[in-house]
């Protein structure tokens, strides 16, 4: 073996020659080496000049064990950018979980110990601001965390809002489907935000063929660090293949020996604290027993019918000028259009003479429309409609609810009706069956009749929905 004890060396194992000139112009000497794929050999012969055989076997398990640790500087800026914000300060059984995650961290990193937590809660329980704390305060004391979500709107208004000034901290954020071929406990805590929306594989047609092992999503997240931590609301499951279960969760972290624990949280802190309102939106939407009721009120939060779609927008912009967040969001029942040429939205949703355009497509601002992933997030945001898409795991402090003709009452009950529907991901019969339809659609305005911090107001598109809701919504 070599006297030099240290060396150093970066195999890029994917990359060409070609991919990777620039790189060559950088000096390498006994101290830094680079070896691309065509250089494999050259790199054992290198390994094999540094590295003493004697009891190698040992040596080798102790590296492929052993942690590293992220720069301190991004762990700062980390920390500083989520801890201490005042609205992340917990109650009940919000500080059970956050201080259960902690313990359990501590516990994984002291004793290469591997565990599993699932936080439950239904919508404005306070699951993400339990996410971000974490995310923070894990990264505070030095262990490698990450936040993920199978949202494209929910992970890319993190990176822009949370790190605006610190780039390095959007690499943080990241999706279900980044750890197909992760490192086993590559990190200490992958927090998995909005599990609901696990999907069974995360395979698609851009899937390299060796990556297709028919590895079930939750188990990429459990195997990639020694704490998964999902949080979910499985109600909130909206799109066909979405399987994020607490026993779906619990079934293969235990089946591989792997200890569960699981923290509800019962709190409420979006639709005016009052989890009253989310069980009349349950039954409601005969999502839970009991027939719908007349909504009785509650000081701190208005639940409204509009007249008219006009008037619903009307009643929102008279909140904007107060200097308050306000969207429109609705049941996707209209084509979704590309911007034209000019820059300018299609008013695809048309209700009468009233009509607007969705949330813009792409990852561009056009028109001073912000994209779609941050309409919720984005002031400019009003002039447009959400779907569920754009709008579920954000809250804005008045809700506009469009509901569409794909839910309409008759004869004393709810009828989902598939034909409305232009969501793309409903259109496959074998996929989702009408059994299944059914109860996505009504999950899904359930998700956008929750979102709403002070208020909500409701129009329907059908008459005779309208009358019905002027009976439970005075």
């Amino acid at each position: 073996m070599s006297a030099d004890p240290v060396s150093g060396a970066a195999y890029l194992h994917n990359a060409s020659d070609d991919s990777v000139h620039a790189l060559r112009t950088y000096p390498q000497d006994r101290s830094g080496q680079l070896f691309t794929a065509l250089g494999r050999a050259r790199f054992l012969d290198y390994l094999r000049s540094r590295l003493s055989p004697i009891n190698a076997d040992i040596h080798a398990d102790r590296l492929l064990r052993s942690s590293f640790t992220s720069c301190k500087r991004l762990l700062s800026v980390a920390a500083e950018e989520f801890h201490g914000r005042p609205q992340f300060i917990f109650l009940n059984e919000q500080l059970v979980a956050f201080n259960l995650v902690l313990h359990e961290a501590t516990k994984a990193q002291s004793v290469d110990h591997k565990s599993v937590v699932v936080i439950s809660g239904g919508p404005g329980s306070g699951k993400s601001a339990v996410a971000l704390s974490l995310l923070g305060e894990l990264n505070l004391r030095g262990l490698i965390a990450a936040h993920v979500t199978g949202s494209r709107s929910f992970t890319q208004t993190l990176r822009r809002v949370i790190s605006p000034q610190a780039p390095r901290v959007a690499a943080l954020f990241k999706y279900f489907n980044q750890f197909i071929d992760a490192p086993e406990n590559g990190l200490d805590v992958l927090i998995a935000d909005e599990a609901h929306r696990l999907r069974k594989t995360s395979v698609n047609r851009w899937t390299r063929p060796e990556l297709n092992t028919g590895k079930r999503q939750v188990d990429e997240i459990i195997d990639a660090a020694r704490l998964s931590v999902f949080l979910l609301d499985q109600d909130q499951v909206v799109r066909p293949g979405e399987t994020g279960t607490l026993e779906e969760i619990e079934d293969h972290a235990r089946a591989r020996g792997i200890p569960v624990s699981h923290v509800a949280l019962d709190g409420q802190y979006r639709s005016g604290g009052d989890p009253e309102y989310v069980n009349w939106v349950d039954r409601l939407l005969g999502l839970t027993a009991g027939r719908p009721a007349p909504w009785t009120g509650n000081a701190d939060f208005e639940l409204k019918l509009a007249s008219s779609p006009s008037a619903l927008e009307a009643m929102l912009a008279d909140r904007v000028v107060m200097g308050q967040s306000a969207r429109i969001a609705a049941g996707y029942c209209w084509p979704w259009s590309d911007p034209l040429p000019d820059g300018s939205l299609v008013p695809d949703v048309r209700i009468g003479e009233w009509m607007h355009p969705w949330a813009l497509k792409g990852d561009r601002s056009v028109g001073g429309a912000p994209p779609a992933a941050l309409w919720a997030s984005d002031d400019r945001g009003f002039g447009q409609v959400g779907t569920v898409y754009s709008a579920q795991g954000f809250d804005y402090e008045w809700s506009g609810v469009l509901v569409g003709p794909d839910l309409v009452w008759r004869n004393d009950d709810w009828v989902t009706v598939r034909q409305a529907s232009m969501d793309p991901d409903f259109k496959n019969l074998r996929r989702v069956s009408d059994a299944d339809f059914d109860v996505l659609v009504r999950n899904v305005y359930k998700v956008l009749l929750t979102r709403g911090l002070r208020g909500t107001i409701l129009y329907s598109t059908d008459e005779e929905t309208q009358e019905f809701l002027k009976t439970v919504v005075r």
